[in-house]
């Protein structure tokens, strides 16, 4: 272990996981199926629920008190330290640093309860780099990355002393907390500006006859967007319309978010920068937008270009929004793979929405066109603020420098990244 964790100060040791913390997990699922959950219960925390700097205990699954209490040694406590260990998000890590109710895990987190380490500790030596690259060399699994039991209980890990455990944890609370917190603003920002931007929208639709007798007239689609069908090009990109409303090469996005069409020809279509692009199934959950992004697509999309003098990224997010609201899937006549099935064009085409100035429509889709390069830009200082963070966890929990006497300098000064 000595090369492997290089060379600690004097007076740390060395120590494995399995000999400072027990380390369960759920072993199948036990029958249970997702038919099981109930409208409340006992809080059933996957993954999604782990990968934010705050456990999110609101938005999960609950099962009931008889398969809470199947598996006791998953009941989780205050300083249990959960560890994703299935799939994409393989090596997340978080701690319980309160119960607002009782919760337990599904089978892809691993609970680690320590019983010989400071658990803040514990949670920032795996987070660190050291740990997450031995992760990275012992997972396994060629589809679907999984770590073992038994490799997560010999996780190599410094032993400073229990006192210094503390200190070091106490510093990346307050430290790491300060990262966290400057990246949330920043992403809350291109939050409040998506608001005001729907907002405006949504204004539109409560004015029209959508919602007051009175209001503005409305017309079927197919009056505003006509549907294109351009044969594909070799050697371009995917396409894809995310849930988000980013419609986008894949290429330059995660492996989620979008759903994968069951088409024997997935890419059947070209798009330009600027179409609208809809999900003929996924477009019910959000996966409705404006191309960013040249590329061929999946037959399942309708492809539009606005009719006249209509604004493309206007329209795109106002189909977006009256997906999400639910009016669009008012007119499906039917359902595919938990889907609302509007692959039929004449059918999606037929539906009302309101008419907007094109003068309006400019103003907002020029709003609209603001939010993907300050979202770049967001998300490039992000980056750089992960692996801030990530270096200063790792200097942190190895002893490259003093916590006690760090406040007040530049913290990753000299620290590789």
């Amino acid at each position: 272990m000595t090369d492997f964790l290089g060379s600690l100060p004097e007076g740390w040791a060395e120590t494995r996981l399995d000999r400072i913390a027990t380390v369960n997990a759920r072993i199948g699922w036990k029958a249970l199926t997702a038919s099981e959950y109930q409208p409340d219960g006992y809080a059933f925390l996957a993954t999604p629920n782990i990968k934010n700097p705050e456990i999110d205990f609101t938005n999960v699954n609950y099962i009931s008190e008889f398969r809470y209490n199947e598996s006791p040694e998953l009941k989780l406590q205050v300083g249990d330290v959960l560890l994703a260990k299935d799939g994409n998000t393989l090596g997340i890590v978080n701690i319980v640093r309160h119960l607002p109710r009782a919760a337990t895990v599904n089978g892809s987190i691993a609970v680690l309860r320590s019983h010989g380490m400071e658990p803040r500790f514990l949670r920032y030596a795996i987070q660190s780099s050291f740990i997450q690259g031995h992760i990275n060399s012992v997972k396994d699994g060629m589809g679907v990355p999984h770590l073992f039991q038994r490799d997560i209980k010999r996780f190599p890990l410094p032993a400073p002393p229990v006192e210094e455990q503390r200190r070091i944890a106490d510093f990346l609370d307050a430290e790491v907390g300060r990262i966290d917190h400057l990246v949330t603003k920043k992403r809350r920002l291109i939050e409040l500006l998506n608001e005001r931007i729907d907002s405006r929208v949504l204004g539109h639709v409560g004015a029209s006859t959508l919602v007051d007798m009175n209001g503005t007239p409305t017309t079927p689609i197919h009056r505003i967007l006509d549907k294109v069908v351009r044969p594909p090009k070799a050697g371009e990109d995917t396409i894809t319309a995310y849930r988000d409303g980013q419609v986008t090469a894949r290429s330059t996005r995660r492996a989620e978010g979008y759903t994968l069409s069951a088409s024997a020809e997935p890419q059947g279509q070209h798009v330009e920068v600027g179409d609208v692009v809809v999900h003929g199934l996924d477009g019910f959950a959000g996966a409705i937008g404006t191309s960013e992004a040249s590329g061929n697509c999946s037959p399942v999309y309708h492809v539009c270009v606005p009719r006249g003098n209509g604004d493309a990224r206007f329209l795109g997010r106002l189909l977006r929004l009256l997906a999400l609201q639910g009016y669009l899937g008012n007119f499906a006549t039917s359902t595919r793979e938990r889907a609302v099935d509007f692959r039929n064009w004449d059918l999606f085409g037929r539906i009302p929405i309101p008419i907007t100035p094109s003068a309006e429509q400019r103003e907002i889709g020029d709003w609209i066109s603001k939010i993907s390069p300050l979202r770049r830009v967001i998300e490039r200082s992000a980056v750089l603020a992960a692996e801030r963070r990530q270096a200063l966890i790792t200097a942190a929990v190895t002893g490259q420098f003093d916590v006690s006497a760090a406040s007040g300098r530049n913290l990753t000064e000299g620290v590789s990244t």
